[in-house]
């Protein structure tokens, strides 16, 4: 074979082969790029889909997270809500009633909200705690899938798939075990507001 073949059918061959995946991007790069960047305040709107009703509940407002363990939901739309989850303790204001509950009475719960808040803070161990992790994309367009491992959690959630850029979380979306399922996307608020 002649030299120019030779190159010709090397290349031919080259172009077919998959791209290299980017091996630097791991789960121990993006926790650390969510932990760096944890805290802050985000714009959410929220699509609720559930299988009783005809149509989605679209709801709108704030979150503010303050590692490690304060996570606070401020409800705009459809009707005003509060929600405050601090530690254990989980405070919920709406119609103007007032409810508390402790999460270590409800495990289950707990363990889908520790999932949001250990993938705010980029807590690896408090994901595995419950989850098996899958990672795909690169440092700026990555793809997070949580599965459960634990059995318990599994009755009631069937897989969370967040999406985001470096440390930034962008999408929360949890398929739940009984067909429901909820979509949050978030928009960082400037910080001087």
């Amino acid at each position: 074979m002649k030299p120019a073949a030779l190159i010709c059918a090397l290349m031919l061959v080259l172009a077919t082969l998959p791209a290299a995946a980017d091996t630097s991007w791991t789960v121990d790069e993006l926790m650390r790029s969510l932990a760096a960047a944890a805290g802050g305040r985000v714009a959410f709107v929220e699509r609720k889909s559930i299988a009783i009703l005809d149509e989605a509940v679209v709801s709108r407002g704030e979150m503010r997270f303050t590692p490690p363990a304060r996570l606070e939901r401020l409800t705009r739309e459809p009707s005003e809500e509060s929600m405050v989850l601090d530690g254990d303790r989980l405070s919920i204001r709406r119609d103007g009633r007032h409810f508390d509950l402790e999460l270590r009475n409800h495990p289950q719960a707990a363990a889908l909200i520790d999932s949001i808040r250990g993938t705010l803070a980029g807590d690896r161990e408090a994901l595995e705690a419950s989850f098996a992790l899958s990672l795909a994309g690169s440092r700026q367009a990555w793809r997070l899938d949580l599965l459960p491992s634990d059995p318990r959690v599994a009755e009631i959630v069937l897989r969370i798939h967040v999406e985001g850029s470096a440390g930034r979380v962008a999408l929360i979306d949890i398929l739940q075990a009984d067909g429901d399922r909820s979509q949050l996307r978030f928009t960082p608020i400037d910080r001087s507001e």
